[in-house]
């Protein structure tokens, strides 16, 4: 089963059975989906094959758009309104501290790439940052809103960052626009030009071994299935051939070569482990797998 496939099949069985109010009212999710190319009744086509970067950001803005709704009920509570984690496994940065301790905070400019409903940036608001949320998805963001915060939300593509030279201390992205591009080093390079000297930037994607296995949370998920040197992106497409979502996988080492030669130092790179806390699945991640295998690469980074 496709990653994207899977968390609609969560999110849906989630919004069936919870008792949560909607989280927004508008648009009717069937008016959304009619609204959009390839969005119909009919899953749509899982392959494997190549998909440039104006593909890849058009697909994906329009998935996120369409999928922000189940995803925020589906995932809302893991997240909280003011938590900064890290991924599935559940690394808070309260503990991880990979931006810095949080009282040395205190008056940073930060932005937050790929920021969903802003819970991140909202716990920046509470360590005294100035903090700055963005994210392709406009849906996204009316989230942000929905939850509420002081800072700045801002609707763009993270290789084309709106900002001038030099504007922030610090930048962090959990799971955010880093596998949804074609070409990651256009991220990097355009939050390498928006950090002052000096400056860190932390993120987190998807660990590449998993991309060597079937997405999977069960039994099924622990078996070798494909090549980890595939880099051929994973697709889904309507009838037509247009791709409505788009992953794009890079190993290990082309991850270590994008951050050194878009200008950025590697300070650290962590595997978080699975605690014993943590009894959750989400999509291919759970405490099965997570016990065996790593399921998430987070790349800490300064700017010289």
């Amino acid at each position: 089963m496709s990653r994207a496939r899977r968390a609609r099949r969560a999110a849906r069985k989630s919004a069936q059975t919870s008792t949560r109010e909607p989280v927004i009212q508008e648009p009717a999710a069937s008016e959304a989906l009619s609204a959009v190319p390839g969005a119909g009744a009919e899953e749509p086509e899982a392959t494997r094959r190549a998909a440039g970067v104006t593909e890849s950001s058009r697909a994906n803005r329009g998935w996120w758009d369409r999928n922000a709704d189940e995803y925020q009920v589906d995932h809302g509570t893991f997240l909280g309104d003011d938590r900064f984690v890290w991924c599935p496994e559940g690394l808070d940065e309260v503990e991880a501290e990979l931006l810095g301790p949080p009282e040395e905070l205190k008056g940073k400019d930060v932005l937050e790439i790929g920021a969903g409903a802003a819970q991140c940036s909202r716990w920046l608001t509470g360590q005294g940052a100035r903090p700055v949320a963005l994210d392709l998805s406009h849906r996204q963001l009316q989230h942000a809103l929905r939850i509420g915060g002081s800072f700045p939300l801002v609707c763009a593509d993270a290789a084309v960052l709106p900002f001038a030279d030099d504007s922030f201390d610090l930048a962090c992205s959990a799971y955010g626009a880093l596998p949804f591009v074609a070409d990651p080093r256009l991220v990097l390079r355009e939050v390498r030009r928006v950090l002052r000297p000096g400056g860190r930037f932390v993120f987190s994607v998807t660990h590449p071994l998993r991309w060597a296995f079937p997405d999977e949370p069960g039994p099924e998920g622990l078996s070798v299935s494909a090549s980890y040197f595939d880099r051929t992106p994973y697709v889904e497409q309507d009838d037509e051939g247009r791709a409505v979502y788009v992953e794009h996988h890079r190993t290990l080492g082309d991850r270590v070569r994008d951050v050194v030669t878009s200008g950025f130092r590697l300070v650290d790179l962590v595997e978080p482990e699975w605690p014993d806390w943590n009894s959750s699945e989400w999509g291919g991640w759970s405490p099965l797998r997570g016990h065996l295998i790593p399921g998430t690469a987070i790349f800490v980074c300064e700017r010289d």
